[in-house]
Protein backbone atom coordinates (compact mmCIF):
# COMPACT_ATOMS: atom_id res chain seq x y z
CA UNK A 1 0.00 0.00 0.00
CA UNK A 2 1.79 3.27 -0.91
CA UNK A 3 1.67 5.99 1.70
CA UNK A 4 -1.30 8.78 1.14
CA UNK A 5 1.40 11.50 2.11
CA UNK A 6 2.91 12.84 -0.47
CA UNK A 7 7.19 12.18 -1.16
CA UNK A 8 9.12 15.18 0.66
CA UNK A 9 11.15 15.42 -2.60
CA UNK A 10 7.32 16.11 -4.40
CA UNK A 11 7.06 18.94 -2.53
CA UNK A 12 9.72 20.96 -3.99
CA UNK A 13 8.54 20.38 -7.40
CA UNK A 14 4.73 20.37 -7.18
CA UNK A 15 4.41 24.63 -7.20
CA UNK A 16 6.10 24.77 -10.30
CA UNK A 17 5.58 21.44 -12.45
CA UNK A 18 2.52 20.32 -10.88
CA UNK A 19 0.12 20.80 -14.00
CA UNK A 20 2.31 20.89 -16.46
CA UNK A 21 3.66 17.97 -18.95
CA UNK A 22 7.77 17.89 -18.28
CA UNK A 23 10.08 14.71 -18.72
CA UNK A 24 10.83 13.42 -15.62
CA UNK A 25 14.13 11.66 -14.91
CA UNK A 26 13.93 8.97 -12.01
CA UNK A 27 17.28 7.80 -11.26
CA UNK A 28 16.47 4.33 -9.23
CA UNK A 29 13.03 3.96 -10.66
CA UNK A 30 12.38 0.84 -8.77
CA UNK A 31 10.01 -0.27 -5.86
CA UNK A 32 6.73 1.22 -7.33
CA UNK A 33 8.18 4.56 -7.97
CA UNK A 34 6.76 5.40 -11.70
CA UNK A 35 2.86 4.70 -9.92
CA UNK A 36 3.55 6.42 -6.95
CA UNK A 37 5.33 9.73 -9.33
CA UNK A 38 2.32 9.55 -11.69
CA UNK A 39 -0.19 9.44 -9.37
CA UNK A 40 0.78 12.63 -7.93
CA UNK A 41 1.76 14.00 -11.24
CA UNK A 42 -0.09 12.20 -14.27
CA UNK A 43 0.84 14.64 -16.59
CA UNK A 44 4.51 14.08 -16.07
CA UNK A 45 6.33 11.91 -19.19
CA UNK A 46 7.93 9.37 -16.56
CA UNK A 47 11.71 8.00 -17.62
CA UNK A 48 13.80 5.65 -14.94
CA UNK A 49 17.59 4.45 -14.85
CA UNK A 50 18.15 0.82 -12.73
CA UNK A 51 20.36 -1.64 -13.21
CA UNK A 52 17.22 -4.10 -12.70
CA UNK A 53 13.59 -1.84 -11.91
CA UNK A 54 13.42 -4.02 -9.49
CA UNK A 55 10.11 -4.44 -7.41
CA UNK A 56 7.94 -2.79 -10.53
CA UNK A 57 5.07 -4.65 -12.30
CA UNK A 58 3.01 -4.19 -15.35
CA UNK A 59 1.38 -1.37 -14.10
CA UNK A 60 4.40 0.64 -13.12
CA UNK A 61 5.96 -0.32 -16.51
CA UNK A 62 2.83 1.09 -18.60
CA UNK A 63 3.15 4.03 -17.46
CA UNK A 64 6.88 4.81 -18.17
CA UNK A 65 7.70 6.59 -21.34
CA UNK A 66 11.13 5.46 -21.25
CA UNK A 67 13.78 2.97 -19.64
CA UNK A 68 17.19 2.70 -19.37
CA UNK A 69 18.43 -0.08 -18.36
CA UNK A 70 22.11 0.72 -16.77
CA UNK A 71 24.47 -0.18 -13.79
CA UNK A 72 25.80 3.61 -13.04
CA UNK A 73 28.81 2.09 -11.92
CA UNK A 74 29.97 0.86 -14.93
CA UNK A 75 27.49 2.02 -17.58
CA UNK A 76 28.26 4.82 -19.51
CA UNK A 77 25.14 7.44 -19.55
CA UNK A 78 25.56 8.31 -23.52
CA UNK A 79 22.09 6.62 -24.36
CA UNK A 80 20.45 9.17 -21.89
CA UNK A 81 19.63 12.34 -24.07
CA UNK A 82 21.33 15.44 -23.71
CA UNK A 83 19.20 18.79 -22.24
CA UNK A 84 16.15 16.64 -22.34
CA UNK A 85 14.81 16.67 -18.82
CA UNK A 86 12.98 19.11 -16.77
CA UNK A 87 13.44 17.26 -13.89
CA UNK A 88 15.81 14.77 -12.16
CA UNK A 89 15.67 12.70 -9.13
CA UNK A 90 18.61 10.65 -7.79
CA UNK A 91 17.03 9.68 -4.18
CA UNK A 92 19.20 7.17 -1.98
CA UNK A 93 21.22 6.26 -5.23
CA UNK A 94 24.33 7.74 -4.70
CA UNK A 95 25.32 5.77 -1.14
CA UNK A 96 25.05 2.63 -3.27
CA UNK A 97 27.78 3.65 -6.04
CA UNK A 98 31.32 4.52 -5.56
CA UNK A 99 31.34 7.10 -8.70
CA UNK A 100 28.97 8.76 -7.33
CA UNK A 101 30.16 12.43 -7.64
CA UNK A 102 31.08 11.42 -11.29
CA UNK A 103 27.49 10.15 -12.33
CA UNK A 104 26.34 13.40 -10.97
CA UNK A 105 28.43 15.09 -13.64
CA UNK A 106 26.92 13.25 -16.51
CA UNK A 107 23.60 13.40 -15.25
CA UNK A 108 24.04 17.45 -15.51
CA UNK A 109 24.46 17.07 -19.14
CA UNK A 110 21.19 15.49 -19.03
CA UNK A 111 18.70 18.57 -17.78
CA UNK A 112 17.89 21.39 -19.99
CA UNK A 113 19.20 24.98 -18.62
CA UNK A 114 16.97 25.85 -15.92
CA UNK A 115 15.83 22.64 -14.91
CA UNK A 116 16.01 20.76 -11.45
CA UNK A 117 17.62 18.16 -9.30
CA UNK A 118 17.42 16.61 -5.95
CA UNK A 119 19.92 14.52 -4.51
CA UNK A 120 18.90 12.52 -1.41
CA UNK A 121 21.29 9.80 0.67
CA UNK A 122 22.04 9.03 3.99
CA UNK A 123 23.24 11.63 6.30
CA UNK A 124 27.02 11.47 7.98
CA UNK A 125 25.01 11.16 11.25
CA UNK A 126 23.01 7.72 9.90
CA UNK A 127 27.01 6.58 10.75
CA UNK A 128 25.90 6.92 14.68
CA UNK A 129 22.21 5.36 14.76
CA UNK A 130 21.38 1.94 16.24
CA UNK A 131 21.23 -0.85 13.95
CA UNK A 132 17.28 -1.86 12.56
CA UNK A 133 15.82 -3.84 10.12
CA UNK A 134 14.64 -1.61 6.89
CA UNK A 135 17.90 0.37 8.03
CA UNK A 136 18.59 3.01 10.66
CA UNK A 137 22.05 2.81 10.68
CA UNK A 138 24.22 3.59 7.23
CA UNK A 139 25.72 0.08 7.67
CA UNK A 140 22.67 -1.81 7.99
CA UNK A 141 22.62 -1.67 4.19
CA UNK A 142 25.52 -4.07 2.43
CA UNK A 143 25.23 -2.13 -0.63
CA UNK A 144 25.74 1.00 1.03
CA UNK A 145 29.23 1.48 -0.23
CA UNK A 146 29.78 5.41 0.56
CA UNK A 147 28.87 8.22 2.56
CA UNK A 148 28.00 11.70 0.93
CA UNK A 149 27.30 14.81 2.39
CA UNK A 150 25.46 17.97 1.40
CA UNK A 151 28.12 20.06 0.95
CA UNK A 152 29.73 17.36 -1.30
CA UNK A 153 27.30 17.02 -3.38
CA UNK A 154 26.47 20.48 -3.72
CA UNK A 155 29.91 21.27 -4.46
CA UNK A 156 29.88 19.22 -7.17
CA UNK A 157 26.60 21.00 -8.40
CA UNK A 158 28.57 24.36 -8.10
CA UNK A 159 31.00 22.90 -10.00
CA UNK A 160 28.82 22.24 -12.96
CA UNK A 161 27.15 25.36 -12.61
CA UNK A 162 24.01 24.72 -11.06
CA UNK A 163 22.69 27.46 -8.03
CA UNK A 164 21.91 25.54 -4.55
CA UNK A 165 18.03 26.50 -3.85
CA UNK A 166 17.90 24.11 -1.03
CA UNK A 167 20.22 21.67 1.06
CA UNK A 168 20.15 20.14 4.50
CA UNK A 169 18.78 17.49 6.67
CA UNK A 170 15.26 16.03 5.40
CA UNK A 171 12.94 16.34 8.04
CA UNK A 172 9.54 15.91 6.54
CA UNK A 173 7.18 18.18 8.43
CA UNK A 174 3.76 16.18 7.53
CA UNK A 175 5.86 12.69 8.52
CA UNK A 176 6.53 13.92 11.53
CA UNK A 177 3.32 15.48 12.73
CA UNK A 178 1.60 12.26 11.77
CA UNK A 179 4.30 10.00 13.41
CA UNK A 180 2.18 9.44 16.78
CA UNK A 181 -0.72 7.86 14.36
CA UNK A 182 1.57 6.63 11.11
CA UNK A 183 4.10 4.15 13.15
CA UNK A 184 1.64 2.48 15.06
CA UNK A 185 -0.96 1.89 12.08
CA UNK A 186 2.67 0.70 9.69
CA UNK A 187 2.68 -1.77 12.68
CA UNK A 188 -0.89 -2.90 12.84
CA UNK A 189 -0.14 -3.40 8.65
CA UNK A 190 2.88 -5.08 8.83
CA UNK A 191 3.07 -6.70 12.54
CA UNK A 192 6.75 -4.30 12.80
CA UNK A 193 7.94 -1.63 12.30
CA UNK A 194 11.14 -0.33 10.47
CA UNK A 195 14.08 2.15 10.34
CA UNK A 196 12.61 4.03 7.58
CA UNK A 197 9.72 5.01 10.17
CA UNK A 198 12.26 7.03 11.96
CA UNK A 199 13.85 8.66 9.19
CA UNK A 200 12.54 12.21 9.45
CA UNK A 201 12.13 12.60 13.08
CA UNK A 202 15.77 11.33 13.73
CA UNK A 203 17.48 12.83 10.34
CA UNK A 204 18.45 10.13 9.34
CA UNK A 205 18.68 11.55 5.63
CA UNK A 206 19.90 14.64 4.15
CA UNK A 207 19.14 16.64 0.42
CA UNK A 208 20.76 18.49 -2.25
CA UNK A 209 17.94 20.97 -4.51
CA UNK A 210 19.88 22.48 -7.71
CA UNK A 211 18.77 24.26 -10.64
CA UNK A 212 21.31 24.40 -13.26
CA UNK A 213 22.54 28.05 -14.76
CA UNK A 214 22.98 28.73 -18.59
CA UNK A 215 26.96 28.21 -19.06
CA UNK A 216 28.72 31.84 -19.64
CA UNK A 217 31.86 32.50 -22.05
CA UNK A 218 33.89 32.12 -19.20
CA UNK A 219 32.73 28.68 -17.85
CA UNK A 220 32.86 27.40 -21.09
Amino acid sequence: MHSVIMPFRFGFLKREYGGRAINYLDVGCGSHAPSITKRWFPDWNYYGIDRENHGNDESDRAVMSGYYKLDLSTDSLDVVPDDFFDVIVMSHVIEHIPNGEQVLCDLANKLKVGGKIYVEFPSERSLTLPSMEGTLNFCDDPTHVRVYSAKEIANVLLNEGFSIIRAGTRRDKRRIALFPLHVPLKFLLRKKIKGSDFWDVIGFAEFVFAEKQARTAVDS
